[in-house]
């Protein structure tokens, strides 16, 4: 990682959420970039981390911006080697609701970004996905589902230029805002006896923020462009994540909410023909003519198998399930 930011100038989109102060931080305090520019239209989060992480000293630019703003991202991406790209519109009830403002941020956005970078030669895009953009039930899924693909189709674009684009997916993130980890510890904290459960069948992929994190600079430093990188991580069965923070096996159902699924898919059945398959992760290659198989990383050429036989990388048929004790663990 060290030899991966250091002397190099990184930009972070939604630089001031979960996923991004801990990136941050890593970066910080791991390595040692030339810059690193915090990008993010939320002026009260960019002050707060300013408070942290003050401009004097450390090497942090606060640029205060919007994706939705071609222009500014322009002059943001200006001798930026390295982008990692977070921010995005999230919230399923908040996207169905409000369309036109879920596609303006997660596919107008990503475009804007995608002229940036290429109109100032960054080196290195990766862009984070989500398991809710494989087979999407929901807007905010179908919205990362073309910003891949618009990702993925940018490496076209590039002509002789070096910029290239790649994205990482992967589910859950546990406790990051928003999600159901602080929403039922709230919920305790309240008062409440029961916690409420849609479904005792729902299923979903889990990912700590530290073992996230690891796999994007990873990524990052295997990417070749185009690449969709899949982790094999654990899922869990959501009744047992409710019985890890309350140690009460009563609930209330309440039922499906309008958008959510059963259980969430990183590689549909269609798309695993055109995996690779490594160790500990997944490569879905892109299925366009100037993909160039010859230029991948060599240790993914040496141990990457190519996937001979159907499959479906679904956090209800994974190899791996968390038990109760180790979900108590990990919430920790």
């Amino acid at each position: 990682m060290k030899s991966l930011f250091n002397n190099k100038s990184i930009l972070i989109t939604g630089a001031t959420g979960y996923f991004g102060v801990n990136c941050l931080e890593k970066i910080l305090f791991n390595s040692k970039p030339k810059k690193i520019v915090v990008y993010s239209r939320d002026e009260l989060k960019q002050f707060q981390l300013s408070q942290r992480f003050s401009e004097n000293d450390f090497p942090i630019r606060y640029f205060l911006g919007d994706i939705r703003d071609r222009e500014r991202l322009i002059r943001a991406c200006s001798n930026v080697d390295i982008i990692i790209h977070a921010a995005a519109m999230k919230q399923v009830p908040a996207s169905e609701y409000n369309p036109t403002e879920c596609i303006a941020t997660n596919i107008i956005g990503a475009q804007n970004l995608i002229d940036a970078s290429i109109y100032n030669e960054v080196s290195k895009i990766i862009a984070l996905s989500t398991d809710k953009a494989a087979n999407p039930i929901n807007l905010y899924g179908a919205t990362k589902l073309c910003s891949d693909k618009l990702f993925v189709a940018a490496n076209n674009l590039v002509g002789r230029k070096k910029t290239r684009f790649s994205i990482v997916r992967y589910g859950n993130v546990l406790g990051s805002r928003g999600s159901i980890i602080p929403y039922f510890r709230e919920l305790l904290l309240s008062g409440a006896k029961r916690l409420p459960l849609t479904d005792e069948r729902m299923t979903r992929f889990i990912i700590t923020i530290e073992e996230g994190l690891k796999f994007v600079f990873k990524c990052l430093d295997k990417m070749s462009g185009g690449e969709i990188f899949v982790p094999k991580i654990p899922s869990i069965k959501i009744k047992d994540l409710l019985y890890a923070i309350s140690n009460n096996k009563e609930f209330d159902l309440i039922g499906i909410r309008p958008g959510e699924k059963l259980h969430e898919t990183m590689i549909p059945k269609e798309e695993s023909l055109n995996c690779l398959e490594m160790k500990d992760f997944y490569i879905i290659q892109p299925m366009l003519s100037w993909w160039d198989r010859k230029k991948i990383d060599p240790n993914i050429k040496k141990y990457g198998k190519k996937v001979l036989k159907p499959f479906e990388y679904s956090s209800e048929n994974n190899k791996v399930f968390l038990p109760v004790p180790e979900i108590k663990k990990l919430i920790k």
